[in-house]
């Protein structure tokens, strides 16, 4: 059996939060992930430090588990690389952040898939980017969210006397 080959896939995604709160945000990982995915796997974060972070995620699916393990390198004040290693698929992620106007941020993902031992060929450039896209579509809408949150005034208990 011949070795499958990488792919490189690229997305953008067009946030409207500045850079440093779209960093903060998308290398904040954690169990809870899988819900901005709305999928179901397993998240284990296995270490944390400012700059790193390696987690494994576990998923059941009707052809058996899948199982990937990232480390991720966090390089301030614009980007950050992820590296994985699992029984179906490798990535190796670069993740750019771009200033636009109006405290917006484009996110500009770059990623080589390798099949691994059980996975098959790589979907089509074209599937993956869309399903891709669409993941981080999801994740747009929670971040946006989450800043609009972050930019309320808290609110101030009023006493009665």
């Amino acid at each position: 059996m011949a070795k499958a080959s990488p792919q490189t896939y690229v997305v953008r995604t067009k946030f409207n939060a500045p850079i440093p709160f779209v960093l903060r945000w998308c290398t904040d990982y954690s169990p809870t992930d899988a819900k901005l995915e709305r999928s179901r796997f397993r998240r284990r974060i296995l270490k944390r430090s400012p700059g790193r972070v390696v987690f494994e995620d576990l998923d059941h699916t009707p052809e058996g588990w899948v199982w990937s393990r990232w480390t991720v390198t966090i390089h301030p004040p614009d980007r950050w690389h992820g590296e994985a290693v699992g029984n179906y698929r490798g990535w190796h992620v670069d993740y750019r952040l771009t200033s636009l106007p109006r405290d917006r941020t484009l996110l500009t993902l770059r990623g080589r898939r390798t099949p691994m031992v059980l996975g098959t060929e790589n979907p089509s450039k074209r599937s993956l980017e869309r399903g891709l896209a669409h993941d981080w579509e999801n994740f747009r809408r929670a971040l946006e969210a989450d800043y609009a949150r972050s930019r309320r005034p808290a609110r101030r208990r009023s006493r009665t006397a």
